[in-house]
């Protein structure tokens, strides 16, 4: 099941956290994954040898997904230089916390150009060379935080919301060219974005989780790779939930 044999795919943000896993889940698969980054080309050339030691096909890709020209620009090379482009997965994105009294407005502006612009544009592009082959899948790193809020985290919260609205539109608007949009909403997940915390916060985070632990990455980039697959044909406009009951 879940065999990517001849697909490509690009992962944004590939280089760490659930992008990282994302990229290696693939070529597990079969998948030859395009791994994108922004200014950290040793982060991803690692990704990218890891993929390879371990048998599977992965290169790398500069660009800021920010960049609606560069974006466009960068996918449109992939699809021609590979003839095809059979997934996208957005998982580029950051976090500025704060309260909303004291949030910048050019970290507000730089959560909404990456979260959400930077997932639009990619999505964008990438549905140029999917119509045409009358097949894709396009999968949203949304968040648990997105569904449920969380004080301090107004700007990222408001970010990951859009990205539900921007799947569920996408998906009636493109499945008719055989495109399947889905989201993942991930929960506290230990990532490089969770490990700043304090063992007292993580503790009291995970009074939340029914299940009573962080997820993995490897977790949320399982549930990727079936909504990219074949077998998730039927599935879009969906938010899969990968939060160990966080928020249900």
């Amino acid at each position: 099941m879940f065999d990517l044999s001849d697909k490509v795919a690009l992962v944004t943000g590939g280089s760490r956290g659930i992008g990282r896993a994302s990229v290696e889940a693939l070529a597990a698969r079969g998948a030859h994954v395009v791994i994108n980054y922004v200014s950290n080309e040793g982060a991803a050339r690692s990704v990218a040898d890891a993929v390879q030691q371990a048998g599977g096909k992965a290169e790398i890709l500069q660009f800021d997904v920010a960049d609606g020209g560069a974006a466009e620009k960068a996918i449109a090379e992939l699809a021609k230089r590979h003839g095809r482009l059979d997934i996208l997965v957005a998982s580029a994105g950051i976090a500025i916390d704060g309260l909303l009294l004291r949030l910048k407005d050019e970290d507000f502006d730089k959560i909404l150009s990456i979260n959400v612009k930077g997932a639009v544009y990619c999505a964008r592009a990438a549905i140029r060379t999917m119509m045409r082959a009358k097949t894709g899948r396009i999968v949203f790193l949304s968040s648990v935080i997105g569904e449920m809020g969380n004080a301090g985290q107004v700007a990222y919260s408001a970010s990951k919301a859009a990205l539900i609205g921007v799947t569920k539109s996408l998906a009636r608007e493109y499945a008719s060219r055989g495109i399947t949009i889905n989201a993942v909403t991930p929960g506290f997940i230990d990532t490089d974005m969770t490990s700043g915390l304090t063992e007292e916060q993580k503790a009291a985070m995970l009074t939340a989780v029914p299940l009573r632990r962080t997820g993995t990455a490897l977790e949320v980039a399982a549930a990727i790779t079936y909504l990219v697959s074949d077998e998730a044909g039927y599935v879009t406009g969906q938010a899969l939930r990968v939060n160990g009951g966080m928020y249900m």
